[in-house]
């Protein structure tokens, strides 16, 4: 197994090792996949400084081969799914959310978005045989949406202990995208000494969408978010876990897309994701899931109801 560290990478020292880590480049693969120009500025190097230390990652990164179909068959046996709560949404998503994924919510304010994220952490740390991952959950919320109150609620429903269930929900404030990149890093950490099968990201692209304004910053904008989905399906592979993420439409044309049902983030968000599922509101207080892509299951709709107990059907 591979043990190297950022410090066998040619011109990496101790002061430029920790400049590296504080700015969220924990890995030689974190490095090796950085585009020049956002290492030099995020560790406030020279340009030609950041593309050699690039090369050097490159160079002593695992990179990886390919793989038979049956060796990546032997490792999908590893995956569980997680309940929602609701049999018509688990059924439309093939038993349940995958471990080893990024399941993407996307919708308008009020369509419950965040009140599914609630569910599913609640779900997480029930035992295997409940539909759950018997898991801690780490919550990254970038809106300041999460509520302890709707967790006990939940998780008084299905007889868990509440309080119980709150230990074992983690939750980080990220006060800007940076901070939002840096808390996926701090999770992997987290998820050295616990057992962490579900990550939350609630809101994805909101830092995202109030910090890079206009068409002069999309290309930035847009390196910073892919970096950003690729460390979180890291996680999802690393520690065979579920990452949901939650997203906003637009609600008028902007530099991504003039369909304001359209998720935002544009193709990065879009390829990354493995599965997108569109909620919106229906008549009489119900709600309806639509999974838009799935790399194998079959376009589809679910109607839920979001109670004071939590989502049922």
């Amino acid at each position: 197994m591979d043990t190297k560290t950022l410090e066998d990478i040619p011109g990496v020292g101790p002061a430029i090792s920790e400049k590296l880590r504080e700015a969220g480049y924990t890995t030689l693969m974190d490095i090796a996949v950085a585009p020049a120009k956002q290492l030099a500025e995020d560790c406030e190097l020279g340009d030609k400084k950041a593309a050699d230390i690039i090369e050097g990652a490159k160079m002593c990164a695992d990179i990886g081969g390919f793989e038979t179909g049956d060796e990546i068959l032997e490792r999908r046996k590893l995956i569980t799914k997680l309940t929602t709560g609701s049999q018509a949404i688990d059924e439309l998503l093939g038993g349940g959310l995958e471990s080893q994924s990024i399941v993407e919510f996307y919708g308008e304010f009020g369509s419950s978005k965040s009140q599914i994220c609630f569910q599913l952490a609640v779900n997480a740390t029930m035992p295997e045989e409940r539909g759950g991952l018997d898991s801690d959950v780490i919550i990254i919320d970038t809106e300041n949406t999460f509520r302890p109150e709707r967790i006990i609620q939940m998780a008084t429903y299905l007889g868990l202990d509440p309080e119980e269930t709150l230990k074992r929900i983690h939750v980080a404030r990220a006060y800007n995208s940076q901070h939002q990149v840096l808390l996926v890093g701090k999770a992997l950490e987290l998820a050295k000494d616990l057992k962490v099968r579900l990550l939350i990201v609630d809101s994805l692209t909101s830092h995202f969408r109030a910090e890079y304004i206009g068409r002069g910053t999309l290309s930035e904008r847009q390196q910073v978010l892919n970096r950003h989905m690729h460390e979180l399906l890291n996680f999802s592979t690393v520690n065979n876990a579920v990452i949901a993420v939650t997203n906003q439409v637009s609600a008028k044309p902007d530099a991504f897309f003039g369909d304001p049902t359209r998720p935002i983030g544009g193709h990065i968000v879009g390829h990354t994701a493995t599965f997108r599922i569109y909620l919106r509101k229906g008549k009489a207080g119900k709600r309806i899931a639509r999974l838009v892509d799935s790399p194998s299951l079959p376009e589809g709709e679910a109607v839920f109801m979001v109670t004071e107990d939590g989502i049922k059907d």
